[in-house]
């Protein structure tokens, strides 16, 4: 026992040198590297400042010679109180503090600060005080029943501690279910729609509540344990006093953001109120009681986004310089990495981009429009920012880039016929020693025989080229709405072969290099030959 109270003696009066300062006689408030080498301290707290120089015996290696001294004290000098004498020292005055007969430390005038404003006498009292502060702690902690008492408190303490931890676990757990419940007993405040993606909130939030209460707890019991021991001591008034700082600090910056905040959210009423009567004229113009010179019906969603998006970004820039911590390094460097990731990344989203609105404003294709990409022949689905998406005739969705689509050339199959069916053209190829009238009657009976055309329309027959072999021939059939263009396609050229097989006539392709004997037909008893079923014969 007696060597462990030598032990904790010697660790307590040679913690000398620490980074705190009080406000005091000699101490500084902001101490640099030199006045923290001429302070004594004890338990981290800073006792004097000495700046006095003796012969060539300097303030630095006086703190050094007051060090040894302090380690040489026993339990027995520490229980004895700490005494000052005036003395007259290197032809100054001074005041010699000693402990039990043994001298600790001289202070002369010359350590004295003109700026304290203080004499050598009520300097020497401040000295005292806090010198017999550190060694009356001390002497009263490091008792066998003071220790006994502390560490009887620490293990009360971290009972409670843990005893609050499980507490709040179990709380957090009986909420949840409480909460789960209500959720599917479609109980609460938050409309059913939003549960789907929040599910029970309040269970999570809750959950988060009881951890910043364990990290609180936690804490406040770390700064207890700490002030019971002389040699923490320091260490829990500094965690006590630097979250007293921190919750001063968040309160003044939550104090001082109130007036940027609200300057943000009037910036953002006016933008909104803006949108608002922005998104009423675009909805005249858009249902056609405006006209806008310039604006057209089927531009209208595109145009209320950009300007949306660039009313915003405007806004944002108005309000950024009032946001809480816009001025600090974290905001900045964030800019920064915003920047630096749009300006790698939007390259190619900003052409895909900028070529939608081309499509967008051009006009040159909507929604629900018949269209021919290169290989590609169906129904607009989808006009997005960055890609078109067509519905073919097997069913499929393609996805062309808008760039992609952009460069090339767009043939809108619909676009003349508004709100009607497109246009269908197929060509044949048929032998000059057949009459082209005939062809042209052919065709067009064949056309009055498809279900899908609209009969209103008549049929137009076009002799394209006159070839080597054979004279090609175009026929142009406009469909009814809501049809589909590769069923009628189909069910035109079963007709088309059907009504040139009745009269006789060949068609010509593919081409022949020795034109036949016959014409190459098929006859009509033959049209349903096997495995085919004639429709009137079906089981």
């Amino acid at each position: 026992m007696h060597m462990i109270r030598a032990l904790l003696l010697f660790l307590a009066w040679t913690s000398l040198f620490a980074s705190y300062a009080l406000q005091a006689a000699e101490p500084r408030q902001l101490p640099s590297a030199q006045d923290k080498a001429r302070t004594v301290y004890i338990f981290h707290h800073p006792i004097v400042m000495l700046q006095a120089k003796f012969g060539l015996t300097t303030p630095e290696e006086r703190v050094l010679r007051i060090r040894h001294i302090l380690r040489s004290l026993s339990e027995e000098d520490v229980r004895q109180p700490v005494k000052v004498t005036p003395v007259k020292r290197y032809n100054q005055q001074a005041r010699l503090f000693t402990i039990n007969g043994k001298p600790l430390m001289l202070l002369a005038e010359g350590d004295l600060d003109e700026g304290d404003d203080l004499t050598l006498d009520r300097a020497a009292q401040l000295v005292l005080i806090r010198m017999d502060e550190q060694r009356t702690s001390l002497r009263d902690q490091y008792s066998s029943s003071y220790l006994a008492t502390a560490t009887a408190k620490t293990l009360a303490g971290t009972l409670a501690l843990g005893l609050l931890l499980y507490g709040a676990f179990r709380s957090w757990r009986g909420v949840k279910r409480y909460f789960e419940a209500r959720v599917s007993r479609k109980k609460g405040l938050i409309p059913a729609k939003w549960r789907e993606l929040v599910g029970a909130v309040e269970g999570y939030l809750y959950g988060l509540l009881m951890i910043l209460l364990g990290i609180a707890a936690f804490y406040l019991w770390l700064s207890w344990i700490f002030q019971l021991y002389p040699w923490t001591r320091a260490w829990g008034e500094s965690l006590g006093e630097w979250s007293i700082n921190v919750i001063q600090r968040i309160a003044l910056s939550i104090v001082s953001a109130f007036p940027g905040l609200l300057i943000v959210l009037i910036i953002f009423l006016i933008t909104a109120f803006i949108l608002k009567l922005l998104k009423i004229l675009l909805t005249r113009v858009e249902s056609g009681k405006l006209v806008v010179p310039g604006l057209h019906p089927e531009t209208v969603g595109a145009t209320r986004k950009l300007i949306s998006v660039m009313v915003w970004l405007f806004a944002l820039s108005a309000a950024y310089p009032f946001l809480p911590g816009a001025n600090s390094l974290a905001f900045k460097g964030i800019s920064v990495f915003f920047g630096l990731m749009l300006t790698l990344g939007s390259a190619g989203v900003m052409n895909h981009a900028m070529s939608g609105l081309v499509l967008t404003y051009s006009r040159a294709l909507r929604k629900g429009d018949v269209i021919r990409i290169g290989d590609n022949e169906g129904l607009v689905n989808e006009v997005g920012m960055l890609a078109t998406k067509i519905l073919t005739r097997e069913n499929y969705i393609v996805t062309v880039p808008n760039a992609v689509v952009v460069s090339g050339k767009i043939t809108n199959l619909s676009a003349q016929n508004p709100g009607g069916g497109v246009n269908l053209t197929t060509s044949v190829t048929i032998g000059y020693d057949t009459p082209w009238r005939q062809v042209h009657a052919m065709l067009e009976l064949a056309a009055r025989r498809t279900q899908g055309i609209d009969q209103q329309t008549l049929p137009l027959v076009r002799q394209l080229n006159l070839m080597d072999w054979y004279i090609a021939y175009e026929l142009q059939v406009t469909l009814r709405p809501d049809e589909s263009l590769a069923g009628v396609k189909s069910e035109l050229h079963s007709h088309i072969q059907d009504v040139f097989n009745e009269f006789n006539v060949q068609i010509m392709s593919p081409n022949f290099v020795n034109q036949p004997e016959g014409p190459v037909t098929v006859a009509r008893d033959n049209w349903f030959a096997a495995p085919a079923i004639q429709p009137d014969k079906q089981p």
